[in-house]
C-alpha cells in the first residue's frame, strides 16, 4: 500500500508563503532601501526525504564556505564594503612593465634555436576534371597550384585543398552540373623507414549528372520583326545549362539589337528554375529584355571643347537622318572623328528625343562629346636599299592650322643620293569624309646613277582614299602637276653627258580597285590599279605624251600562318622618243620595290659609260611566301623584270633575282629588312643587295 506522504509537498506551501517579502499593489510605489533588506544567511534546513523501498539519508548536504568567507551579518548604515581577498596571492601582484616584457618566442622540440620551422612539400593529384575538358582552367586558378608544392604546415595544405574543392564545384556548375561535388584528401608517401614522406593530395570531382534547358522564354515589348529578340538569342531546349552558351546568348541580344533599330535595349537578370525529381534534370530558362523604342537617326549635337563645328560634323556619318539607327555606324563616326588626331577624346552617345516619325520610330539625335587634343606633331622615317643609300625623312604637321582640318606640312629628306625641301597644304575631308585636297610645292636634288637633277615642282591633287578604319573597294586620285627640272643626261649623238632642262606639264591620275582584307598588310584577296598621266614636255619644242602602269597583286593564306603573295606590273609611255623625254621621268627596274637583288634604277638599258639611262616600256613579277610567328616572319621571295627601250615591254632578257627578309610586326605597319641576290646578273651587277623600309613590299 501506497505511503499517503509520498505524494506530500517538499516545503508546504504555508511556509513557502510565509518566507515571500510582502508585495505592493502599487507598482509606482518606490523601491526599497537596501538597508532594509535582509542579508543574513538562512539557515541550513533538513528537507525530509520521501519514503520508499530504501530511503534516502535525511542528512543535510554539507555547505562549505569559500576559504575567505565569513558569516555574513547584516551591515550598518553606511558601512563600507571592505575587499575580498583573492584567492590566489599573485593575483594581488601588479603587472610586468612592457619596457620588462620578454618577447623572445617559446622554443619547442622541433625548433630548439627559434629558428622557423621548414617547408613542408606536396604532390597534387586532380580526378574527374580531365573528361569535361576542365583541367587548364582549374590548373590556373588553383590554390595548391599557386602555392607551386610548398606551405608552412599541413593545415595550410588542408585550407588550399578545400578551396580548390569549392573551384572545382564552380567549373563544374559552369558547364551544368549542378549536382557536382569535389572531396580532397591528405596522404602522406611512404619513404624510407623513419623517413617523412611527402604529403599528397588528392582531388576527386564528381560531376554527377548534365543539367539541360526545358524550356525558354523572352519576356520582352513587341519588335519589329517579331522575333527579333527570340531570333538572336541562340539557345534552343535541349541545350547544356552551361554558364559561357547562356552569357554568350544574351550578349548577342545586347550586341545585335543596337544594330537593329533599338539602341536603349536592357537584357535583365535571368532566372533558372532547377528540376531534378524527373528521369533528367533540367531547368526553365526566362529572360527579361527591356527593348526600349525602335529608333532612327536623328541630328548631330555637340558639347565639350569644340573642335569641329556642327557644319564640319556632319561630314562624317555615313548615315543619313531618318535612317533605321545602327550602333555600327555610331561606332564609325566615333572612330573617324578619333582619326583625324585632333582629339584627346570624342564620344558619340544616342539620346532620347521624343520625336516620332511618320514611321513610328523615334527620332535619336547623336551627342558628340569633343575633348581637344594637340593638333602639332614631329614625325621622322628612315630606310636604306643598296643603290638608293641612306635615306631620311622628318616633317613638322599642324594638322588644323586652317579650320577645319586644314594641315600645314614641312618636311625635309636627307639622304646620301637625294636630299629636299617641300611645302604641303592638305585639306583632309574635304566637303566629303576621307576626301582630300593637296597642294604641293617641292624642290629636290637627286644625284642617281641614272641622272643628276635639281628638281622643282607645283602640284595639286584630289583624292578619295582608303584610310584603317574604311578600306574602300573603289578609290581614285587626279590632278595637275607643273615640274621644271635641270637633269644630266647622255647625248648619243654627242656620246658624252650633257645637262638639260626641261619643262612638264601633267595630269596624273589612278584609279584602283581593291578586295583585299587589310589596307597596310593584305592576308587574302587582291588589288588592281591603274596609272595615266597625260604630259607634255618643253625642251625647245612641245612633246605631248602619256605614261602609263598597270599593277595587280593577290594574296592568298595557305594556313594561318601562311600566306603567298604575288605582283605583276608593266608600264608603257606613248607619243614621245626616250631621248626626249627627261630622264627623270622614265621606267627604271631594279631596287627594294621593283626586282630586288639589283641596285635602285640598275636593271634596263645603259650607256657606253656604264650608267643606265632608262627606258619607255617596264615589266616586273614577284612572288613572296610570307611565314609569320606572333610579331615576326620570315619572307623568301623571288623577283624578276626589266626596263626597255621600246614603248612596249618585250618580256625579253628578264632578270632574276632572289632572297630572304625578315619582318618584325608592329601596330603601324611591318618593318621590312630583305637580302637579295641576283641569280642572272649582268658585269658590274653586285653579289648581294639589303633592302630596309617600312611595309612589306607589296
Amino acid at each position: 500500500m501506497a505511503d499517503p506522504q509520498a505524494n506530500a509537498p517538499i516545503v508546504p506551501d504555508a511556509q513557502f508563503n510565509a518566507a515571500l517579502p510582502p508585495l505592493s499593489g502599487d507598482i509606482n510605489a518606490p523601491l526599497e532601501p537596501m538597508s532594509t533588506m535582509a542579508t543574513t544567511q538562512p539557515q541550513t534546513q533538513t528537507i525530509p526525504a520521501p519514503q520508499t523501498a530504501t530511503p534516502l539519508p535525511t542528512t543535510p548536504l554539507p555547505t562549505t564556505p569559500l576559504p575567505s568567507a565569513q558569516t555574513a551579518q547584516p551591515l550598518a548604515t553606511g558601512e563600507a564594503i571592505g575587499p575580498v581577498d583573492p584567492e590566489d596571492p599573485q593575483l594581488a601582484q601588479p603587472l610586468t612593465p612592457l619596457s620588462n616584457f620578454d618577447s623572445t618566442p617559446l622554443q619547442t622540440a622541433a625548433d630548439p634555436k627559434g629558428e622557423r620551422a621548414p617547408d613542408i612539400r606536396y604532390d597534387m593529384e586532380v580526378r574527374g576534371l580531365a573528361d569535361l575538358n576542365l583541367d587548364d582552367e582549374f590548373k590556373g586558378l588553383s590554390s595548391l597550384r599557386e602555392g607551386k608544392g610548398k606551405a608552412a604546415n599541413a593545415t595550410q595544405v588542408s585550407a588550399r585543398a578545400r578551396e580548390d574543392e569549392q573551384l572545382a564545384i564552380r567549373l563544374m556548375k559552369s558547364l551544368g552540373y549542378y549536382d557536382a561535388t569535389a572531396v580532397s584528401t591528405l596522404q602522406r608517401e611512404q619513404q624510407g623507414e623513419g623517413e617523412a614522406g611527402r604529403l599528397k593530395v588528392v582531388l576527386t570531382a564528381t560531376p554527377g549528372r548534365l543539367y539541360r534547358l526545358s524550356s525558354i522564354t523572352v519576356n520582352a515589348q513587341a519588335t519589329t520583326p517579331p522575333d527579333l529578340v527570340r531570333s538572336n538569342l541562340p539557345l534552343k531546349v535541349g541545350d547544356p545549362i552551361e554558364a559561357a552558351r547562356i552569357q554568350g546568348a544574351e550578349a548577342n541580344v545586347s550586341l545585335v539589337l543596337p544594330q537593329r533599330g533599338y539602341p536603349f535595349v536592357k537584357v535583365g537578370d535571368r532566372d533558372i528554375l532547377l528540376e531534378d525529381q524527373g528521369p533528367e534534370p533540367v531547368g526553365a530558362y526566362t529572360l527579361p529584355v527591356d527593348t526600349g523604342p525602335r529608333s532612327a537617326f536623328g541630328k548631330l549635337t555637340t558639347t565639350g571643347d569644340q573642335v569641329f563645328d556642327l557644319n564640319h560634323l556632319n561630314v562624317f556619318p555615313r548615315f543619313d537622318e531618318g535612317e533605321l539607327y545602327d550602333s555600327r555606324l555610331t561606332d564609325d563616326l566615333r572612330n573617324a572623328l578619333v582619326a583625324t588626331g585632333l582629339f584627346n577624346g570624342v564620344a558619340v552617345e544616342p539620346k532620347r528625343t521624343g520625336r516620332i516619325n511618320p514611321d513610328g520610330t523615334e527620332a535619336i539625335d547623336l551627342q558628340v562629346t569633343q575633348t581637344k587634343g594637340p593638333a602639332r606633331t614631329l614625325s621622322g622615317e628612315g630606310g636604306y636599299s643598296t643603290g638608293q643609300g641612306v635615306r631620311l625623312q622628318g616633317s613638322f604637321t599642324n594638322r588644323n592650322a586652317f579650320k577645319p582640318e586644314g594641315a600645314l606640312i614641312a618636311s625635309i629628306i636627307a639622304g646620301t643620293q637625294e636630299q629636299g625641301l617641300s611645302g604641303t597644304f592638305r585639306r583632309s575631308n574635304a566637303g566629303r569624309r576621307d576626301r582630300t585636297f593637296q597642294v604641293i610645292a617641292s624642290a629636290s636634288h637627286q644625284n642617281y646613277d641614272a641622272f643628276d637633277a635639281f628638281i622643282g615642282t607645283v602640284a595639286f591633287r584630289w583624292s578619295y582614299d582608303s584610310t584603317p578604319i574604311w578600306q574602300k573597294k573603289f578609290t581614285y586620285a587626279f590632278g595637275g602637276e607643273l615640274t621644271g627640272t635641270n637633269e644630266s643626261v647622255y647625248d648619243f649623238t654627242r656620246g658624252e653627258r650633257v645637262r638639260g632642262t626641261y619643262g612638264i606639264a601633267a595630269i596624273p591620275g589612278q584609279v584602283v580597285f581593291d578586295q583585299s582584307n587589310d589596307l597596310l598588310n593584305p592576308t587574302r584577296g587582291y588589288r588592281l590599279k591603274l596609272n595615266l598621266s597625260p604630259e607634255t614636255s618643253v625642251r625647245g619644242a612641245v612633246r605631248p605624251y602619256a605614261r602609263t602602269m598597270v599593277e595587280g597583286t593577290f594574296y592568298y593564306p595557305f594556313n594561318d600562318s601562311l600566306v603567298i603573295a604575288g605582283r605583276a606590273r608593266a608600264g608603257a609611255i606613248f607619243g614621245i622618243d626616250r631621248n626626249d623625254l627627261a630622264p627623270s621621268r622614265r621606267y627604271y627596274g631594279g631596287g627594294g620595290g621593283s626586282v630586288r637583288g639589283y641596285g635602285f634604277q640598275r636593271l634596263g638599258p645603259f650607256d657606253p659609260q656604264g650608267n643606265p639611262v632608262g627606258g619607255r616600256s617596264l615589266n616586273e613579277f614577284a612572288l613572296e611566301a610570307r611565314y609569320r610567328f606572333g610579331n615576326f616572319g620570315i619572307v623568301p621571295f623571288v623577283d624578276a623584270g626589266n626596263s626597255y627601250e621600246s614603248t612596249l615591254p618585250t618580256g625579253k632578257d628578264l632578270r632574276f633575282g632572289a632572297g630572304v627578309g625578315g619582318r618584325f610586326y608592329t601596330n603601324f605597319g611591318p618593318l621590312r629588312v630583305d637580302v637579295a641576290t641576283p641569280l642572272n646578273p649582268r658585269p658590274g651587277d653586285g653579289k648581294v643587295a639589303l633592302y630596309i623600309s617600312i611595309g612589306q613590299a607589296f
